[in-house]
């Protein structure tokens, strides 16, 4: 099904483009005309609601959201139907945005697992139309607000990402700040205050009927088992425009840590600032808790918040040791959260073939984990995970096979004689214990799943690393 809705996107066009009656050359010249009124214009102009319709943005976002496809909101619209809805009803929704009169639709809570697997995280799925407005919104505010942002903001920024905010959290340890303030959010998203967003937001831009509409999509409600609650407070994660609206919120908190000369490095609510002293750490945590309180009316997590070594604690998933040039790791958490990922993927793939369990479901999980965390300089971990996800591998062989009869046989295919292959099964053990046994690594070592395809952790670090 999701096949064909892609072969669908792909072959329908963007209901913006333009018709094929208009050449390449009326096209082009089309272009520099906006271009070039553009930049006659004052910059209130260039962000207001007329720059948010405009055909080129719309295109733009149209396409995004497209490419990031999602589930439906409240009316059930999947995003292969959008074209063909806004073709019927651009030019009525159009109007409704000019003259300020747009009412967005509730969005569709959904909760999925955190990812310390302690509760749920609240999601907020908008439907496909105001995914398309909140992207188009999204890409006129970001030219605005970016340019201002900090250095030190690393989340949700084209041409930045996590592994630029860990690779300067490891330069300010080795510069001699080798003490971190780790402050956790008590529930950013759920807590942002919308007056003081929106007042912040009003900073730079000036069109009413843009704030009109961001404060609309803020107060939208959420719809729960058939029932819409109000929202008050809070920027629902699910759709474009909630991670540029915490950045411009939080933008604020970089601002004061720049003006006091802190090193620091925050990835969307994430932030770490790395200082020479405990005793500064703690000055710190208090300063800042107390202004986050005051100015942002945002609570500190103190149980999740801690001045201590960086060595300790975790920053986007990763570590480091507590050499005076520190190498980055993968923090433990992290590879809690990786094995726990697998024993799902392991007990769903009890009685599947072998070969196809470990192209479809391991590979891909392990190319993506290793992708993220391929800039690790501590590797005993990895060769660790593979030896592991080997063994468990061996175990849902040993359980696939269930008698011992079958159990004897399979052992004899691998090369053993009768007799060992019935001592070997017939130890009393259970299948974890026999996974790690000598019979099951030597009727299948290593090279038995690298013929399958199985992912080497450790060579795929080393061919990142030497890549790069």
């Amino acid at each position: 099904m999701m096949e064909k809705d892609a072969d669908k996107m792909v072959v329908k066009p963007s209901p913006f483009s333009r018709g094929r009656r208009r050449n390449r050359q009326e096209r082009e010249q089309g272009a520099s005309n906006i271009t070039a009124k553009r930049e006659q214009s004052r910059p209130e102009q260039m962000y207001s609601m007329e720059a948010v319709v405009e055909r080129e943005n719309m295109r733009r976002a149209y396409a995004q959201v497209m490419s990031n496809g999602g589930a439906a909101g409240i009316d059930g619209m999947s995003v292969s139907e959008l074209a063909d809805y806004l073709r019927a009803h651009w030019t009525r929704l159009k109007a409704e945005l000019l003259e300020g009169r747009y009412q967005p639709q509730a969005v569709r809570q959904v909760e999925i697992p955190k990812a310390d697997g302690k509760g749920k995280r609240q999601l907020g799925i908008p439907t496909v139309v105001d995914r398309l407005l909140q992207q188009a919104l999204h890409q006129v505010l970001s030219a605005r607000f970016d340019p201002y942002f900090s250095e030190s903001s690393y989340g949700f920024r084209s041409g930045r990402n996590a592994h630029q905010a860990v690779q300067q959290a490891r330069a300010y340890v080795a510069s001699g700040k080798r003490w971190v303030v780790d402050l956790d959010l008590e529930k950013f998203f759920d807590r942002v205050n919308h007056d003081i967003l929106m007042s912040r937001v009003a900073r730079r831009v000036k069109d009413k009927r843009v704030l009109r509409l961001i404060r609309r999509y803020l107060q939208a409600g959420i719809m729960s088992d058939g029932v819409v609650s109000p929202r008050t407070e809070g920027t629902p994660q699910g759709g474009p425009l909630s991670p540029l609206l915490s950045n411009i919120l939080l933008d604020e908190l970089d601002k004061e840590l720049e003006r006091r000369g802190h090193a620091f490095c925050r990835y969307a609510d994430d932030c770490n600032i790395y200082v020479q002293s405990k005793a500064a750490g703690e000055r710190v945590m208090k300063s800042i808790t107390e202004f986050l309180s005051k100015r942002l009316r945002l609570r500190v997590n103190a149980s999740k918040s801690a001045v201590a070594r960086p060595w300790t604690r975790k920053f986007l998933g990763y570590s480091m040791t507590y050499h005076r040039a520190p190498r980055l790791k993968v923090a433990e958490a992290s590879v809690k959260r990786l094995k726990e990922k697998l024993r799902v993927k392991f007990r769903e793939g009890r009685g599947r073939n072998l070969k196809q369990f470990i192209n479809e479901e391991l590979n891909p999980l392990l190319r993506g984990w290793i992708s993220y965390f391929r800039l690790a300089e501590v590797k005993g971990l990895f060769e660790e995970l593979d030896g592991w996800l080997r063994r468990k591998l061996r175990c849902l062989l040993w359980r696939h096979w269930k008698r011992a009869y079958t159990r004897v046989k399979a052992l004899m295919k691998r090369g053993f004689d009768q007799a060992r292959a019935w001592k070997s099964t017939t130890n009393g053990r259970g299948p974890w214990w026999n996974a790690g046994a000598s019979h099951m690594n030597e009727a299948f070592p290593k090279s038995y799943f690298e013929s399958l395809g199985l992912v080497s952790l450790l060579n795929q670090l080393h061919r990142f690393q030497f890549t790069s």
